[in-house]
């Protein structure tokens, strides 16, 4: 009996022991986790600001670089004037400078599809070929490849420089934009 008694106390006090050294490990190791954490999070956050300057800073390069795009796109345009009125009274509504809607068979998805790969103005679309037209289109997906730029480039230039009776009377020979 007495070596039962002997090994529960050696159990028991390597018990206390166990426990006495876990508590001791698993305290300082949470404290070391704590820290870990906090310093992995601070990494984050610093990260986290440096890539929202840098996106900041890609932003104001973008508007630079489109405004100056924009400017040099209408460069070519300040020795032609848009006039609404004239606009007005052969068309039946007013259309703004550069509205690509003026060219039979755009609509406004298309022209948001245009301005977003660069063509801004009508002597932009003008001067574009009529493949570049097709591969935009085409990029866009199924719904924009059945339509036919063709007369596009045409249109635009006759709106770019003021050619508003001869634009008006050929759309009226089109269909949808597409001769017939």
């Amino acid at each position: 009996m007495d070596n039962y008694l002997q090994l529960a106390a050696i159990g028991l006090i390597f018990g206390i022991i166990g426990y006495i050294i876990g508590k001791m490990t698993t305290g300082k190791s949470n404290e070391n986790d704590d820290e870990k954490w906090k310093s992995e999070a601070e990494d984050c956050h610093q990260k986290n600001t440096k890539l929202q300057a840098e996106i900041e800073k890609l932003k104001l390069e973008q508007t630079a670089k489109a405004s100056n795009f924009v400017g040099t796109a209408n460069e070519g345009n300040s020795n032609i004037t848009h006039d609404i009125k004239a606009v007005k009274a052969i068309f039946g509504k007013s259309y703004q400078q550069d509205d690509l809607k003026i060219v039979e068979g755009i609509g406004p998805k298309i022209e948001e599809l245009f301005k977003t790969s660069g063509i801004l103005t009508w002597k932009a679309l003008g001067e574009t070929s009529v493949d570049r037209l097709r591969e935009i289109l085409n990029k866009a997906g199924e719904r924009y490849q059945i339509h036919d730029p063709t007369t596009w480039p045409r249109q635009s230039k006759m709106a770019y420089l003021g050619k508003w009776q001869e634009l008006k009377d050929w759309q009226n020979t089109l269909d949808g934009g597409r001769e017939v």
